[in-house]
């Protein structure tokens, strides 16, 4: 059987059969956090460090569930401001509900494109997403931005030069410090157009919790960094942040009361979302540059809110 022939069969037919390519001896971080959340497409090795990971963050992968949750909410709140394309770098594995599902019940012709390293989010995607000509999945590395940003699954399917909802949810905790993550971050909303927002969730290294699950995913995944607000607040430099800036994860926009004090596993996770504005060198303003909301496109995408009789969020921290 030729590959082509073996991937139809993984994308239609067997659901058992897994490409070559996957190593299921080894944790991939898409099957973890799959494992994290109580799902079903994971490996021994991957519910061994879940479980490790759970013994010394014992929240019963409420951190995880909580991430989901926000980046629901972010996805409903962008596609409520208007944005209709969206790209999510480290997508991870599908699940019941994904950010395809949620924009497009928002704006049913909102298009969406899935990234992951992991090729079997691309084969799992492939299946589900079959009949959805509004949504594509693509496996490459978030490391290489160009690539991504020029991959013939985007270019002429996603419009960079109109705003877009860049979703980078528990993904740029996974890059060392040696791979410049802020660089990195910098580098995707260079290329984002005035309006965009990034959404961005993050290991905080704030309870002693945490940095022991941080030391458990290091040793058994080899990735996995916590880092302090400021280092995470170093993301959404040059952005114009949204309400109410980057909190614990369910205390970002909740549909309800949030329990105080919160569990444990409603601190693994630093979160926020906020609009992209452009200097006229289409870069984030530099040192020195007129703080957000300053630039004209910006300013003038905030009164036609108003005259539409929307209310815009008080601009504070992004998602």
């Amino acid at each position: 059987m030729n590959d082509g022939a073996q991937e139809l069969r993984w994308n239609h037919q067997d659901p058992d059969y897994l490409p070559p390519e996957i190593d299921t001896s080894k944790p991939s971080i898409a099957r973890v956090y799959d494992a994290f959340l109580g799902g079903k497409d994971n490996f021994a090795a991957d519910r061994a460090v879940a479980a490790e990971g759970m013994r010394h963050f014992p929240d019963r992968g409420e951190g995880a569930r909580q991430n989901r949750a926000m980046l629901f909410r972010g996805v409903r709140f962008m596609a409520e401001q208007g944005i209709d394309q969206f790209l999510d770098i480290g997508s991870g594995l599908p699940t019941m509900d994904n950010t395809h599902s949620v924009a497009q019940r928002v704006n049913p012709g909102a298009k969406v494109v899935y990234v992951d390293n992991d090729p079997i989010v691309l084969a799992h995607a492939r299946a589900l997403l079959q009949t959805n000509d509004d949504t594509r999945v693509i496996t490459a590395d978030m490391r290489r931005p160009d690539t991504i940003l020029r991959h013939p699954q985007i270019e002429g399917f996603l419009d960079l030069s109109r705003p877009i909802g860049l979703l980078m949810v528990a993904v740029v905790h996974h890059l060392g410090d040696a791979e410049d993550p802020h660089g990195l971050v910098d580098r995707y909303k260079a290329a984002l157009a005035p309006g965009s927002y990034l959404q961005l969730t993050h290991f905080c290294s704030c309870a002693p919790e945490v940095r022991a699950l941080e030391g458990v995913l290091l040793k058994m995944l080899g990735t996995g960094r916590a880092r302090d607000m400021p280092e995470i607040l170093g993301f959404f430099d040059g952005l114009e942040l949204v309400e109410p800036g980057v909190v614990h994860l369910p205390e970002w926009r909740p549909g309800q009361p949030v329990r105080t004090p919160p569990r444990a596993g409603r601190h693994l996770h630093r979160g926020g979302s906020g609009p992209q504005t452009l200097n006229g060198s289409g870069r984030p303003p530099g040192p020195g540059s007129p703080g957000p909301g300053y630039f004209r496109p910006m300013r003038r995408e905030i009164r036609e809110v108003r005259l539409s009789g929307r209310s815009l969020p008080t601009a504070t921290i992004a998602l």
